[in-house]
Formats: C-alpha cells, structure tokens, sequence
C-alpha cells in the first residue's frame, strides 16, 4: 500500500481495528506457526480474519486489501500462532481443519491468535513458551478475530502478573527441617532456595529448587520433574499418616515423579507425597 502509512501495535492501530469492527482484519508481514499439517510455518506472511475466522495465510494478500477493504496492521517481526490448543482431543484423532489449535483457512474455529516478539520467538516451542508463560511480552491476542489484548492493555478483565522463574521467593515461616509422623520422610527447605530430602534414611534421596507464590509452594527437582502444593488452613486435627499416600512415594523411598505439599494456614504442619510433616522442633 504505496504512500500509506501503517499502523502497529499501537494506541492508533487498536483505534483503526476498533473503527473498522465491521470489515477485515490483515495482519501482515508476520512470521505465522499454522499449526497445520499442510501449511506448517510461513515467513513473512499475511493473515487474513473475516467473519472472525482465518480467510487466508499466505504472503502478499496485502497487495489486495484495498480490494478486501480490509483493517491493515503491520505485523513485521512478530510471529503469530493459536491462542488455544485443544488439551480436549487426543493428538492424531481429530480430523484436519476442525476443533481449536490451528490457523489453517476455513478451519471450523474461531480466529483466536496470539503475537509476540519475534526475538522471544525463535522457534515454535519458543514461541508457545512465550506466548503461554509472558504475558508481560503479548503484542496482542485476538479472540474470534477481535481484541482482546493489545500492546501493554489487557482490553478485559484482569491482568496477570509475568512469571520470573528466576527470581527467589521464600517465606520464612516455612524454612526449616519438617519431619513426617513415622520419621520416614524428612525435608529441609533452606533460606537459598534449596529443599533436600531424606526417605528411610537415604540422605539426599531428592534435591532441588523450591519457590513460594502466593498460596503455592512449586519443587523443582535437580532430576527435571517438578511438583507443587498449596497453603491450606486445616486444623492439625487433619494429619494424616504416611500409610493415606495416593501419590508420590512409596515406603522404599521409590518415587513416581510428582508429589504435592500443602501447609496449613499456621504453618506447623506440611502435607507432601501424602504425609503430614511438622517442624523438627516442634514435633
């Protein structure tokens, strides 16, 4: 579009999809990770939204959107992928072009689509991990082709809060070692961030990382596998005893790779791998 100036992911280019509610939207010039089989990911392409489904993904459709009377967002460096994956169906049962999870034209979902930075976006499992995990990143999210984030505005309800998995978040009241009814299970949750465990006497059994967000404690185990709890305010009435597990660890001191730990609202009491631990100096 020789001589015209257009717009981005700015104050105006939202003002410019608002406007023009009732036409089409092109974003062009994007880096576009279809999630279909046939099309796969098309560089410097174009993405046509009408009727609030994907009309077409191909470059150059900007040479005719004065033709389409299409919204025109220029959507250089930014790469473009669903804003949905459909958790609900079984990779390889679905038949092509249906359900969520894909940009291809004329699938039957609605056009819902995330952008972000191309430098956040090296590749796919990049760009997913950007687009599910930063939301301090979005460029915009398109929900049956309209907006619904845009730029640094999240258009409606409330925003969330960027995850900084690399920033260390303790609570005090939970440092220390906590030791199981039957004095199988013992965990130190250290001031730097670190939880060791002992199981059966065998020092060390799991290392890794925990963190504190809010009401949940995550473990990040040294071995890769990552586990969580939540704060719980249950009365010590509520202990349970080793034998009451359904998940986590078995007597052996075996582990299935996930676990889960709970404190009560008083924080004498931490429920993990389906035992009750307290405080070493308080048991």
């Amino acid at each position: 579009m020789p001589g015209t100036t257009v717009p981005t992911f700015t104050a105006s280019g939202l003002a410019a999809v608002r406007a023009g509610a009732d036409r089409p939207l092109l974003l062009t010039g994007a880096t576009v990770h279809t999630l279909d089989p046939l099309i796969g990911t098309l560089r410097g392409a174009d993405v046509l939204i009408g009727a609030a489904l994907i009309v077409g993904v191909v470059p150059g459709i900007v040479t005719a959107a004065e033709d389409e009377g299409a919204v025109v967002i220029d959507a250089t460096g930014t790469t473009v992928l669903p804003a949905r994956l459909d958790a609900a169906v079984t990779p390889g049962t679905a038949a092509r072009g249906t359900g969520p999870g894909t940009l291809a034209p004329g699938a039957d979902a609605d056009a819902d689509l995330v952008l972000v930075p191309d430098e956040h976006a090296a590749d796919l499992a990049t760009a997913l991990h950007t687009a599910f995990t930063r939301p301090d990143l979005l460029l915009a999210v398109l929900q049956q082709g309209r907006p619904v984030h845009w730029a640094d505005r999240l258009l409606a309800g409330a925003a969330t809060a960027a995850l900084q998995p690399e920033r260390l978040v303790l609570d005090p009241a939970r440092v220390g070692v906590w030791i199981d009814t039957e004095d199988f299970l013992h965990q130190e949750l250290s001031a730097d961030g670190r939880y060791d465990e002992t199981r059966g006497g065998r020092p060390h059994a799991f290392t890794g990382r925990h963190r504190i967000d809010g009401e949940r404690i995550d473990y990040l185990n040294d071995l890769g596998f990552g586990a969580f709890g939540r704060s719980s305010r249950s009365s010590r009435s509520s202990r349970s005893s080793r034998s009451s597990r359904s998940s986590g660890s078995s007597r052996d001191g075996t582990h299935d790779g996930t676990h889960d730990g709970t404190h009560d609202g008083t924080h004498d009491a931490l429920h993990h791998a389906g035992c009750t631990l307290h405080r070493k100096d308080t048991r």
